[in-house]
């Protein structure tokens, strides 16, 4: 028997639809936790409680889109390539585009380039380097290109680790253990951005791709799993941007 409402029915089905849905459910603790505080602790009205809904509707807006980009753009397009590459059996190659993939995504990560602004900022402020734009722009520039680097670095072991089937813990441990060390040694100016530049690789452009890249390599070699073999791949990309501003610290 038919739906009374076909019109509904279709449009309750449509992929973008459910998505907006799915984006707006996401939003609803934040803003319950929002006007929570605002009215019931604070006790005063939202200021500018328009300014806030068009924003919260553009919010929605944009997780809507950007979900629905990854989901036919760059999930399918990261596992198709790494598919292709095992395909053509160039370890070198492979190895190449995974650090081009790494080092790519996060010289354009927005969380990261609002950090190293952040904190080209404060070094001046503090002495640290001179007190001018040029000088700003270089250390910024600096610590972009050396956590994309150490991304592209990660993405290169990451690679090798699913080909050679190494186990990851043995692989994090290890890194747990660079950082350990660089931190003894490290000036501790840098030590904190260190830890955040550690946390920022692992943001709206780097994670869907540096994920894609995982599970299209271990679903295309024989013999390895995409659950326990295609995933850690941010976990040591942000071992290793730890690992190298802390070094770009001490010797920069």
């Amino acid at each position: 028997m038919g739906s009374k409402f076909p019109f509904i029915e279709r449009v309750l089905h449509n992929r973008f639809v459910r998505q907006l849905l799915a984006s707006a459910l996401d939003l609803v603790p934040i803003v319950v936790v929002i006007l929570f505080f605002q009215i019931l602790v604070i006790q005063q009205p939202i200021p500018e409680a328009g300014r806030f809904v068009a924003g919260m509707l553009l919010v929605v807006l944009g997780l809507t889109f950007f979900m629905q980009g990854l989901k036919l753009g760059l999930f399918p397009l990261g596992e198709s390539m790494a598919h292709a590459f095992v395909r053509k059996g160039s370890l070198f190659w492979i190895l190449v585009f995974a650090f081009a993939l790494g080092f790519g995504a996060t010289v354009a990560e927005p969380a990261l380039i609002a950090v190293a602004d952040e904190a080209a900022r404060i070094a001046a402020d503090d002495g640290a380097i001179t007190a001018s734009v040029e000088a700003r722009k270089s250390y910024a520039l600096g610590l972009r290109l050396t956590v994309a680097t150490a991304v592209g670095f990660a993405l290169i072991v990451s690679t090798i680790r699913i080909i050679r089937g190494w186990p990851l813990p043995y692989v994090i441990v290890g890194g747990y253990a660079g950082v350990g060390i660089m931190t003894i040694f490290a000036p501790p100016e840098i030590i904190g951005i260190a830890y955040d530049s550690g946390g920022v690789t692992t943001s709206t452009i780097t994670v869907p791709l540096v994920t894609a890249l995982g599970v299209g390599l271990s679903s295309s070699i024989p013999g390895r799993n995409p659950v326990s073999d295609g995933f850690g791949l941010l976990a040591l990309a942000a071992l290793m941007s730890m690992i190298f501003v802390m070094g770009y610290g001490i010797f920069a």
